[in-house]
Formats: C-alpha cells, structure tokens, sequence
C-alpha cells in the first residue's frame, strides 16, 4: 500500500531503544532516513519543529519519541509525563501535516487500556474503563496522540496512523533502577546482586501480575510492515502473544545474569494492572509474526547491559 523506497523518513526519538531499532531495520530499506539530536532539536518546541520538517521535508516520520519510564518514575512525575508527552506529539503530528508528510505512524503504549480490560485486549477496548491511577497520566497522553492522528486522518485525510506495542525491552533500554522499565531494572538488580554476591534478589509486588514483552527489533520490524501495508483510522496492537508472571520474569532474568541467590517479593509496592495481554489477531491476520523468543531477548539485552552499561 505504501512504499519506503526513494523517501525521506524521519525517526523522531532514534537514539531510544525503539527508534534505534527502528533506524536500524531501515537500514535495509531503500530510502534516506533522518535523524536530530535532543541537543539540535526539542520537540516540545512548536516553532523549531515546524522549521525542522520545513526545511528536511521528509516523506515519512516515525514518532517514537516519548518520554517514559517505570512505575515508580510515573508515579512521582505526572507532569512531567503528560506534559512532555503531549507537547511533542502534538508539535510533530501537526508539523508532519503542515509539510505534507504522506505518511505517519504515532507509537502509543498498552497502559492506554483499561486496568481491568478483558484479556487479550483488543483496540475496541480503549476508553471503556478507568486506567491504572499509577501510569494514567502518560496514558492520556498517548490515547491524546491516537485521537491527533485520528483527526488529521479525518478532517484533512492524512495518512495518518496509530501502533499499541506491548511492553518492550531490549539493548539501549533504560537500566536506571528508579525510572527503568522492569525488564532493564531487573537485569540491573539481578547483575548488581551477583557482583556483591548478594543472596538475594527484591523484587517489586506480589509477583503475580502477568505481562507480554515484546523485544525492540521485532517492534521495529512490526512498525516498518506497517507503514507499508496498513491505513486505518483505528490504531493496531503489536504483541508477542503470550505472558508470564512477574515472578516468572525475575527467575528468567537471574538465570540468564547467572545470579543463583532467591527472588523476595516485597508486596508493600504496587503491582500495577493485574494482566495485560494484547490481542494481536489484527496484526498476525496482515501476516506479520514476532521473532525473537523472550529468553533470547533477554539474553540480548544482558549481552548489551555488559557491553554499555555494566561499569558505567
């Protein structure tokens, strides 16, 4: 339905995890891609974005950039969550029109759904329930960016469209404990423990919340199929089809680092939404599947951990 070759893409956001694998999965396309600096670029700035698209003219944009983190990071800065969010994605979406930009996919998160949504949650579940108190203010934010991109799609017809990635982890994540994502921040702890040869491992809540991962280049390669093969008002889910428990992750996770001491479990901390699965049914109908197994991915992950972050 659409093609990349010959076009300008801009990833906006392309030295995060998922816009690095974005940039890198292009890599293979025959198209010119385009990249900014935070330090040349902010997004939350209207005129230095518009002067931006003005003057690089790009085909296609890819906006992944957003700023996130974990529970404890929303928890304690809604502001700075909605806020941020809100501006850049507001900022590129209507820059991305006002340039002409045939082609546009906004990248949403799956805490847009309802805290108790029916599992596997599918699109028509948005806005059907109240979210989860602890991360809503950047979901508002990102439900706000699948509603710009429906509005341009129907007033203006732009080709405009809207990705759900499940939870994503992988190399240039954020391993900060106190902002990271559980993935990265459990491969923190779970290093950090078998260096100190700690014999054991805290970890957040109950355990029993069950979460999907998704590695970032599978992501990538699911946001590339898009752009070329999809065109609807509704956003589309990308999972990986299957969950586990938070405790079931922590176990992975020491297995892969090599720490052998126990998982304690401090349920003074909030779990978050019980469950959240995503239906990918729409996705997989496309043809599209996730390659890379949450063992391997995790493998890959510490692999990079190492190699980057290990002695920093």
């Amino acid at each position: 339905m659409y093609s990349l070759s010959g076009k300008r893409v801009w990833v906006a956001g392309h030295g995060g995890m998922v816009g690095s694998a974005i940039t890198q999965s292009l890599a293979s396309e025959d198209c010119d891609v385009i990249v900014a600096d935070r330090q040349n670029l902010d997004l939350t700035r209207q005129e230095a974005v518009q002067q931006f698209l003005s003057k690089e003219k790009p085909h296609t944009v890819v906006m992944a950039a957003a700023k996130v983190g974990g529970i404890l990071a929303n928890d304690t800065m809604p502001a700075d969550f909605i806020y941020q969010n809100l501006v850049m994605e507001a900022n590129v979406i209507d820059a991305s029109f006002r340039n002409g930009v045939e082609k546009l996919i906004f990248l949403g998160s799956s805490c847009i759904y309802p805290k108790y949504a029916s599992q596997p949650i599918k699109e028509d579940a948005l806005l059907t329930g109240p979210l989860e108190p602890t991360n809503q203010w950047y979901a508002i934010a990102k439900i706000a960016g699948i509603k710009l991109c429906q509005a341009y799609r129907k007033q203006h017809r732009a080709d405009f469209i809207s990705a759900m990635p499940t939870n994503l982890y992988g190399p240039r994540d954020n391993f900060d404990l106190t902002s990271g994502h559980v993935v990265p921040a459990l491969i923190r702890k779970a290093h950090d423990a078998k260096i100190k040869n700690l014999d054991r491992l805290r970890v957040w809540g109950s355990g029993t919340p069950r979460r999907e991962f998704l590695y970032s280049e599978d992501c990538a390669d699911a946001l590339i199929f898009l752009l070329k093969h999809y065109s609807e008002m509704e956003h589309i889910n990308i999972g990986f089809g299957t969950d586990i428990t938070i405790r079931e992750l922590a176990r992975l996770v020491c297995d892969v680092v090599g720490f052998k001491g126990d998982i304690e479990l401090d349920i003074s901390k909030p779990d978050g939404t019980p469950r959240k699965l995503l239906s990918s049914e729409k996705l997989l109908s496309m043809g599209w599947r996730p390659k890379t197994s949450i063992e391997v991915g995790v493998a890959k992950s510490y692999e990079w951990f190492i190699r980057n972050v290990a002695d920093s």
